[in-house]
């Protein structure tokens, strides 16, 4: 049995639906798309900016759907509980560094995204 709050690694494919909805808007790099997953309250946080609302990060994908240039890999998954969930990808591309291991630290409610922190 896991212990509460601490993370199991689990197969990226039985990730749950909202999960696999947001990394496939996200990876389309479709700002509606994206919002479009997200609760109405949904926060985001990415690169220390907080994005609160639909049309927040709507205007905040669209923004960081451009800025560069890069692949990205889902490289593992974790379950923390049934609302929270933690994907790695592995971005490489024209951004300073080059490279970088991202953690998207999913909250779901109600089959949506609530929250997302983005971080190394």
């Amino acid at each position: 049995m896991n212990a509460p709050n601490r993370p199991e690694a689990i197969d990226t494919a039985t990730l749950p639906e909202a999960v696999t909805a947001y990394l496939a808007a996200h990876a389309t790099r479709d700002p509606d798309a994206t919002a479009a997953c997200c609760t109405e309250d949904a926060v985001v946080v990415d690169e220390g900016h907080t994005y609160r609302g639909k049309d927040e990060i709507r205007a905040w994908r669209a923004r960081t759907a451009s800025a560069y240039t890069y692949t990205s890999e889902l490289v593992a998954a974790e379950r923390v509980d049934d609302e929270h969930y933690v994907t790695v990808h592995h971005l490489e591309g024209d951004f300073p560094g080059g490279t970088v291991d991202l953690r998207f630290r999913f909250t779901l409610r109600d089959g949506r995204v609530a929250g997302l922190v983005i971080e190394p």
